[in-house]
């Protein structure tokens, strides 16, 4: 007997894939770029247009999949009872800070020891999982005042400080903490605002339901991503509110535009969300009707976000050691404690930033057959409740 299934959404399907794709040219440039060694990319003093660049456009990754994980969240729970659902999104929150702490750390530093283990991106997804877990059995206008109220607000806790307390720091503040003689624990992922951004998407995902016309979406979506935009310019420009690193007049333009676009990740500012989920709403108003090979490229990305996730990091670190045998560093160097831009012993080691998109692409189309073969198998064998997981 055949099943019918409801086709996926395309235009975020593109969207998961595109970002995904993006955020890979990050992690490049972390392991393979100069000057990664020396500054931040997107310190205006230091950095220059072509390298703030390539690390702005990864802003945009980790906001819009955590948002769009929320909207897809929304999307399962039609299929399930809210009992049903809750109990998933804990099991894969639960499994995702798992493999945080585990098959994800290991890849970014290749340290059998585990000598800098953090709350990163995953782990953010895995805790925002969680907390959907009990907060889809709100009506979904509360929801959505419970979303706005710690996006708007949580900056206002900038100022709330307390040195050496790790429960602060997960909620609220990027810290470093040194466990024993070399072995320090990293909170780059605070849960606040992030548990907000998935939940907004969870509210988001009910506009992609059949009762909700196309037209009418595409309208809504423009109108809240163009205010979102609005909103990030006349705050961005005045300072009042909404971000703990201050636009500033360096006096020359490209200084001027660096300091501009560089609103805060860690944790992401109101500022940052707007600018970043804004572009996000714009670009999937715009692009439910987009058909042809390029999408379907992008998508098939999208569709094995988690799969692809893994599998990029240990691709990227490995070409690392092997550029670095190859250059007369050693592989060895590669063994990290540190965070790689971190490693002072690295400085000197890398290329120009024609060599990292060079890698970047060939990243990718390494890893597309091997995306698209697992999609296909995803597909084929929807009655494995573990596939699910990946």
């Amino acid at each position: 007997m055949t099943t019918i299934t409801k086709p996926r959404i395309q235009s975020i399907d593109l969207l998961k894939g595109l970002v995904m794709v993006i955020m890979a040219l990050d992690h490049v440039r972390d392991y393979f770029h100069y000057s990664a060694f020396y500054f931040d990319p997107t310190d205006p003093t230091q950095t220059t247009l072509p390298i703030f660049f390539t690390r702005f456009i990864t802003h945009f990754c980790a906001p819009t999949f955590c948002f769009l994980a929320g909207t897809s969240a929304f999307m399962v729970g039609k299929r399930k009872s809210k009992s049903d659902l809750s109990s998933f999104l804990l099991k894969r929150g639960l499994w995702l800070v798992f493999i945080e702490m585990t098959i994800v750390n290991f890849a970014w530093y290749f340290d059998i020891y585990f000598r800098s283990p953090g709350l990163l991106v995953i782990w953010s997804l895995g805790i925002s999982m969680i907390v959907l877990a009990g907060l889809i059995h709100l009506p979904r206008k509360y929801i959505l005042a419970f979303s706005l109220l710690l996006i708007v607000g949580h900056n206002l806790l900038d100022n709330v400080h307390y040195d050496g307390n790790v429960f602060w720091a997960i909620l609220h503040e990027f810290a470093f903490f040194r466990l024993t003689d070399g072995v320090e624990f990293v909170v780059a992922y605070p849960i606040i605002p992030w548990i907000a951004v998935m939940a907004l998407g969870y509210y988001f995902g009910a506009f992609y339901d059949t009762s909700f016309d196309s037209i009418r979406r595409k309208k809504l979506f423009n109108g809240i991503g163009i205010l979102a935009i609005i909103a990030f310019v006349i705050l961005r420009f005045s300072n009042l509110y909404g971000d703990p690193i201050l636009f500033k007049d360096y006096e020359t333009a490209a200084k001027d535009l660096i300091s501009f676009f560089n609103p805060s990740k860690y944790p992401p500012s109101l500022l940052y969300l707007l600018m970043t989920l804004g572009t996000a709403l714009l670009f999937l108003a715009n692009t439910e009707k987009l058909k042809g090979k390029v999408v379907d490229f992008f998508s098939a990305f999208g569709r094995v976000p988690f799969f692809y996730y893994i599998l990029h990091i240990y691709l990227i670190h490995l070409l690392a050691l092997l550029f670095a045998e190859l250059s007369g560093f050693g592989w060895r160097i590669m063994i990290l404690q540190d965070w790689v831009t971190e490693t002072p012993a690295l400085k000197g080691f890398g290329f120009p930033l024609w060599v990292v998109y060079s890698v970047w692409i060939g990243v990718i189309v390494l890893l597309y057959p091997l995306c698209k073969k697992f999609d296909r198998y995803k597909q084929a064998h929807k009655e494995k409740w573990w596939l699910s997981y990946l």
